[in-house]
Formats: C-alpha cells, sequence, structure tokens
C-alpha cells in the first residue's frame, strides 16, 4: 500500500466554477471530472490511515498584492492577476469534496519539488510511496513526479486521477511517464487499500 496520495493543484481557481480559470474561460470537461473520481480513493487512503498531502500552486503577492507571475504564463494565462492564486486565499484552496489534505505544500512552479518544504515534509512523515493524481498531467503532475522519482520515492501515477487542457497531450504525458514511474487506475488503487 501506499503511504500518502498526493494531490497536485487540486484548487478552486483551477478547476471550482468560480475560480480564476474559468472566469478567464480555460475550462475544461476531463478536469473538471477528477474530483468526483477521487473522493472514493481519498476517503479509501484516509480509512487505511495513509497521508493526503496537496500541492497548491501559488501566486505569490508582491507590493500591493500585484502577484509575480512568470513571462511564460502570463502570455499562456493573460486573465491572471491580483487575488488569483493567493496564499490563503479561496482559490489557493484545496476542492472543498476533497479536503482537508494532511500536509500542504505551496509551489511556485511546476515541480512541487522546486524551492518547497515538499521533500522535508514527506521525510518528516516517512512517506517513500505515494499514488499522486492531478493536474495538468504534462505539467505539474509530470515534473512532481519526474524529480519524485530521483529521490528514490516510489510513486504510482493514477492514470484516470490526472488531466491536461488537451486529452491527447494527457495520453502522451502518461505514457512518457510509463519508463519512469508506476502506472495504474483508480479502481486498481482502491482494490490495494483494501
Amino acid at each position: 500500500m501506499a503511504d500518502a496520495l498526493l494531490l497536485v493543484d487540486l484548487q478552486n481557481d483551477f478547476i471550482h466554477p468560480n475560480g480564476a480559470y474559468a472566469r478567464g474561460g480555460a475550462k475544461s470537461a476531463d478536469i473538471a471530472a477528477l474530483p468526483a473520481r477521487l473522493v472514493p480513493l481519498v476517503q479509501a487512503m484516509r480509512n487505511r490511515g495513509g497521508w493526503i498531502v496537496s500541492t497548491h500552486f501559488t501566486l505569490v503577492p508582491g507590493r500591493n498584492g500585484e502577484p509575480f507571475i512568470g513571462a511564460h504564463l502570463k502570455k499562456l494565462r493573460p486573465f491572471l492577476g491580483k487575488g488569483d492564486f493567493a496564499p490563503g486565499s479561496w482559490g489557493h484552496a484545496l476542492l472543498d469534496e476533497l479536503a482537508p489534505s494532511d500536509i500542504q505544500v505551496d509551489k511556485v512552479a511546476y515541480s512541487a519539488f522546486y524551492q518547497s518544504r515538499l521533500e522535508f515534509a514527506l521525510a518528516k512523515a516517512g512517506i517513500k510511496s505515494m499514488l499522486v493524481a492531478g493536474i495538468v498531467t504534462n505539467g505539474g503532475v509530470a515534473s512532481t513526479v519526474r524529480d519524485a522519482h530521483v529521490r528514490d520515492m516510489s510513486v504510482t501515477v493514477l492514470e484516470d486521477g490526472c488531466a491536461a487542457f488537451n486529452p491527447d497531450v494527457h495520453r502522451a504525458s502518461i505514457e512518457s511517464l510509463r519508463s519512469v514511474v508506476g502506472v495504474t487506475t483508480i479502481a486498481t488503487a482502491m482494490e490495494s487499500l483494501r
């Protein structure tokens, strides 16, 4: 059994109908479907005494609350602005149906290990193996999973527990991860928890 379920960036500002991405017109049916599919697995992991770890993409506020937004992201998502993904805000939070997490880690880049406390927290909790779900498969999920791999962690990606804005990109990303980590389904993970 995995020690933890890592939920990558399943935040209100990304997924909720009132979040920053929805307000900016960046929606995906595949991404919107993830929380309902993951609720039973989250509960099963809790029931088995496993950890729920959530990563939270963060736009760090600077002077007057204006967020620091990288040029790449600004070009990709020009609608992002003040208050979006702000630490402690509603938009920054894990979706209600998946909350609460046992460990919450703010992240500022694709990989949740980059300039964060994730590695420290996982070590302190004794977590050596993780199931991984979240968004986007080709961004936060892939980068975090690859960084976990180089840290000798046992990682299994939930193929139907991740999504991207483009289904073809999701499938290609999953295929590319198969040579690095395990890949399974939510149903199979549920069986292992039983």
